[in-house]
């Protein structure tokens, strides 16, 4: 005789799998996506990032003189370090970990001070103070994150404005590729034809494509490449090893000298001022503001990254603001896409020839990708400071900021003057565009101003409070992000209405 009865469990792994469904299917910040998507979207990140991952030990190595082999080591430890970050800070583990969609790389601000670390004291002595660099970052995070009640709107969307705009170097870079007479032709009509192809494909491909539009934007530019001689240089793919192994003090073991690690830690606070402004940056496009103890969290795995990438033989690392990019410009939030690029990165440390395959890109490809990539960063910036009451101050403050920030990066020379503590900071147009928003915010938004207006449930026009952190102060139920100091106005009591009951 037929039952309709299900068998003891069956009803419960049904269940199951229909949660695992359900939860690939939300685009949220803790979301898996299947396998099949999850690899092409770690390696889009990937692919976004690694010319600029690999840039640094490339100057630095060659700055001091080093073999082929020896730089082809920097490289494979970089990426390696970058892997074991990215996995650390999207992951997280204890007090580790901002736990959002963010790929670790080696600071471009690092550069100056370690070539002339290496030219005079050794190579040693830069390992030596990027360890203690880290482990300063560790212990000042807690104490730096609290510095994000000086983040509202008007500053956070003005240094990710920034950060978008100053990227725009990098993109024009690498459509240059190195002349010193301006972009070849070719080099801008691949750029412009990998950029068309990436909108051609937001326009008219289905959303599965739209996804992975930068990924497929940079293998069709690829491809299209290979017809052109001299455009793909493959011909070190053949002597690179299948298997390396990326061993701790390959060069010798690291020397502590005080002026290093001084000029270090100040590479260090610049890192962080930029790190905070990504975080942030990724917090809003994702719709999960952080909040201070989750920057602290960001600010650990920084510090915990840069110390491992001293044992490893590379250098800093921070938050890479262009895969904050290539986050708002696919939509995918969950942060295991960002994990599964960190895997590849690791995977890649360890297999020099594929590693060598994937720097075979074009700069030209990667140069109109960045161009997408970039400008998204921007746009969230523009997006974020829509949040804002923009009065005569604020006008001033966004234009101030984004000025200066901008000045270093249209004329690369202007501080060649000054002390090197001063072009530390400025040379960077991130942390000089951050540092004159707070400055400015402070000044022109005072305490007295914040008072006038604290009675306003929808706009605190002088701290350019709106959005997210505007909502903290006025639902009874919210818990706040962070933002700024938040209190609950209970709307009902004040019209003569009863008070809603107490959170428990």
């Amino acid at each position: 005789m037929a039952t309709t009865d299900t068998e003891p469990g069956t009803s419960d792994a049904t269940d199951k799998k229909a949660a695992r469904a359900a939860r690939a299917q939300a685009n949220t910040v803790d979301s898996i996506p299947p396998l099949a998507r999850l690899f092409p979207l770690g390696l889009q990140h990937v692919l976004a990032m690694y010319a600029g991952a690999v840039a640094v030990p490339l100057i630095v190595g060659g700055a001091l003189g080093y073999s082929a082999e020896d730089m082809a080591f920097l490289i494979s430890a970089d990426l390696f370090v970058a892997g074991i970050a990215t996995i650390i800070q999207s992951v997280g583990f204890w007090r580790f970990g901002v736990r959002l969609p963010l790929m670790q790389g080696v600071t471009f601000a690092a550069v100056g001070p370690m070539i002339a670390i290496g030219q005079s004291e050794g190579i040693q002595a830069i390992f030596g103070a990027t360890i203690a660099c880290g482990l300063f970052m560790i212990l000042i995070a807690p104490f730096f994150a609290q510095l994000l009640r000086f983040f509202p709107p008007i500053v956070t969307g003005t240094v990710i404005l920034i950060i978008g705009l100053s990227l725009m170097r990098v993109a024009a870079g690498w459509i240059v590729d190195g002349s010193t007479e301006g972009a070849p032709p070719i080099n801008v009509g691949f750029a412009v034809g990998t950029l068309l192809f990436i909108v051609l494909i937001e326009r008219f491909a289905p959303p599965a494509l739209q996804r992975v539009s930068v990924l497929l934007g940079l293998l069709v530019g690829t491809i299209a490449a290979l017809f052109v001689p001299g455009m793909v240089d493959w011909s070190h793919v053949g002597e690179a090893a299948w298997f390396g192994v990326v061993t701790p003090f390959h060069f010798g073991l690291p020397t502590f000298q005080v002026a290093s690690i001084v000029s270090m830690i100040i590479v260090g606070i610049v890192i962080m001022t930029e790190t905070t402004g990504d975080m942030i940056a990724v917090g809003e496009i994702v719709e999960k503001p952080v909040n201070r103890r989750q920057l602290a969290d960001g600010l650990r795995a920084d510090g915990l990254g840069t110390v491992i990438g001293g044992v490893f033989n590379t250098f800093p690392y921070t938050a890479f603001a262009q895969n904050v990019g290539l986050v708002s410009l696919t939509g995918v939030r969950s942060r295991w896409v960002a994990t599964a690029a960190g895997v590849i990165l690791v995977v890649l440390g360890l297999i020099p020839k594929i590693s060598a395959i994937v720097e075979g890109v074009p700069r030209a490809v990667l140069g109109g990708a960045g161009i997408a990539l970039f400008g998204m960063v921007a746009a969230s910036g523009i997006r974020t400071l829509a949040k804002v009451h923009f009065n005569n101050k604020n006008v001033l403050i966004v234009a101030i900021s984004v000025g200066v920030a901008l000045l270093p990066t249209v004329t690369p020379t202007i501080y060649d003057q000054f002390p090197e503590w001063f072009t530390l900071i400025f040379d960077s147009g991130i942390s000089a565009g951050a540092i004159t928003a707070i400055l400015l915010n402070l000044l022109l938004n005072s305490d007295e101003m914040r008072r006038d207006h604290a009675a306003d449930p929808k706009l605190d026009a002088s701290d350019a409070v709106r959005g997210p952190a505007a909502a903290a102060l006025v639902h009874p139920q919210a818990e706040g992000t962070g933002l700024i100091p938040t209190h609950v106005l209970d709307t009902d009591r004040d019209a003569g209405a009863p008070a809603p009951p107490e959170r428990p």
